[in-house]
């Protein structure tokens, strides 16, 4: 922050529900202190006899690297080679309409989000922000599904970055046994943790390295995405194959799926496509004009995201159609991995090569960006004495959570590690629990917003629907999804096709995952009553906005 910055401190009760009888607010007496080896320009703004700020590093990041966090988080390459195959397997043609359906109840918690951040720019986000709207033990297991939804992808993500590692030396070299060697569990699970570790390393330098890294990878997945799209396209409207098929409109068309049940399953991996987006919310504190860039930077991401996602779900399907042989989309021989089985036939031997490049990337800048989210998330729950003060730490010389940073690492690392030589079975259960995780505290989220906003409700149009209407109607639609996915993995056909006592592992994995974070939630209770009594973080808690 330059020496022309300002401090500007907004407190979160900007105007209780019944602010038109309740009486002036009385603001506590602030006092300023130096942020240690940050050197004379930066302060934090804390209430008296209270802790200092958190201490990151301000104005590190505008608009457009905000926007670029969220994409990358989202990894959309990587997400379109492992869903197009299973989207086009149930709903057909109708694949880019329920993309467009799963972007629907995403975007209304993005305004929900949006809104939020305005008032309560913190990094703690979701945490926060419930802690205020519902009370200390519905955020902080709001906070605790963010958590553990963020291990499991990260663990996923190292490992397709390992995977993806080894079929592109064995692609480069020409030798099968070097891509064999991701068959190989000890060194699959080695390559795995150095990707976890590399990862850590950048993101513990702070939102600087962060952003360097993700510029030039995202805009390689993008790239590589615009020319697939571009030669697909071409080659489709040529008629030379027999498997491609004309664009129509009827594909946007979410009625025409033959039934219910494999709409939903549909909208189900549709709106998996599109969580991380709210990273850029997770590094609010650290953002130019905290206030308001980062819900922008959330939009924006999410128009990028659905527009990446219906040009390439309509070349794809143009190019290959949806049959069940073949390239087509449907063949579940291929459906893991599409890019895979479309890169030669779309882009030539040459190019085609890119698009392993491409996936690679995807996996590592997400894996690289995921960190965000959760290390901050634990810093704030730290910071608000819901976890142990010792996360809260800030490195003096990055200006990031080092230590929320490495307990990332290193339960990514040994989850991984620990779930990979227990059970295959058991790590691809658990990662089919974490649509469960998702919906879970993006619609607590969505619903906080409508209550902590309840009594602006009535003030005009515009906050009735952006305040109101959009975030429950988002959170109902996830909360749906939520009770339907609940109810689906009771089946053990369901995920890998374990069971427990004749339930679904994938059931018993999700349930008891939430069931854990109350367990600590609870641990957590003795160990610091203040924060469950509501002591420590209320609506007039005040936050610290930094303008530059």
């Amino acid at each position: 922050m330059g020496r022309g910055g300002k401090f500007v401190v907004q407190f979160l009760d900007r105007k209780p529900p019944d602010a038109e009888t309740a009486p002036p607010t009385v603001l506590p007496m602030v006092q300023v202190h130096p942020r240690p080896g940050a050197g004379d320009t930066v302060t934090s703004v804390t209430p008296a006899g209270q802790r200092p700020g958190k201490g990151l590093g301000g104005n590190s990041v505008g608009l457009l690297g905000s926007a670029v966090i969220g994409i990358s988080t989202v990894a959309p390459v990587y997400c379109l080679t492992s869903t197009l195959g299973p989207t086009a397997g149930q709903v057909g043609v109708q694949m880019p309409a329920v993309f467009l359906a799963g972007f629907l109840p995403m975007l209304l918690v993005a305004f929900a989000y949006r809104e939020l951040n305005k008032a309560v720019p913190d990094c703690g986000t979701s945490f926060t922000w419930t802690v205020q709207a519902f009370g200390p033990r519905v955020g902080w297991m709001c906070g605790w599904g963010l958590v553990i939804a963020t291990i499991i992808v990260l663990s996923n993500l190292a490992g397709v970055a390992t995977s993806f590692f080894y079929l592109l030396l064995g692609q480069l070299t020409g030798n099968d046994s070097v891509a064999a060697l991701d068959g190989n569990r000890p060194v699959h699970v080695a390559t795995c943790l150095a990707f976890i570790a590399a990862a850590t390393a950048i993101s513990y330098r702070g939102m600087t390295a962060t952003k360097g890294v993700q510029y030039a990878l995202v805009a390689l997945q993008l790239a590589v995405l615009a020319v697939f799209v571009a030669m697909a396209l071409t080659k489709a409207r040529s008629g030379d194959l027999p498997a491609s098929t004309g664009f129509s409109w009827t594909w946007l068309n979410p009625f025409a799926v033959q039934s219910f049940a494999a709409f939903t399953a549909g909208l189900s991996l549709s709106i998996f496509m599109f969580w991380g987006w709210d990273a850029c919310l997770t590094v609010n504190e650290e953002t130019q004009g905290s206030a308001k860039t980062p819900g922008r930077a959330a939009l924006l991401a999410m128009v990028v995201l659905v527009g990446s996602y219906l040009l390439t779900a309509v070349a794809a399907q143009m190019f290959a159609g949806t049959g069940e042989e073949g390239t087509g989309l449907g063949n579940p021989d291929t459906a893991g991995n599409v890019f895979a089985a479309l890169a030669d036939p779309v882009m030539g031997t040459a190019l085609g090569v890119l698009l392993f490049v491409a996936v690679l990337a995807s996996a590592a800048a997400s894996l690289q960006t995921t960190f965000l989210p959760v290390a901050r998330t634990v810093l704030a729950m730290s910071a608000y004495e819901a976890l142990p003060p010792s996360f809260a730490r800030i490195h003096p010389r990055f200006r990031s959570p080092g230590r929320a940073t490495v307990a990332a690492g290193t339960a990514t690392g040994v989850f991984y590690a620990a779930m990979s030589f227990l059970s295959e079975n058991v790590l691809i259960d658990t990662i089919y629990a974490l649509g469960l995780m998702i919906c879970f505290y993006y619609s607590i989220t969505a619903f906080a917003c409508a209550w902590y906003f309840r009594g602006e409700l009535r003030r005009s149009v515009r906050d009735a629907l952006f305040k109101g209407v959009f975030p429950v109607l988002g959170g109902a639609l996830l909360a749906a999804v939520f009770g339907k996915t609940l109810y689906d993995m009771w089946d053990p056909s369901y995920g890998s096709g374990s069971s427990v006592l004749g339930v679904g592992s994938v059931f018993v994995i999700g349930v008891a995952l939430l069931l854990l974070g109350v367990v600590l939630m609870l641990a957590m209770q003795r160990r610091s009553p203040a924060f469950f009594r509501g002591e420590v973080l209320t609506r007039s808690t005040p936050a610290l906005v930094v303008e530059g």
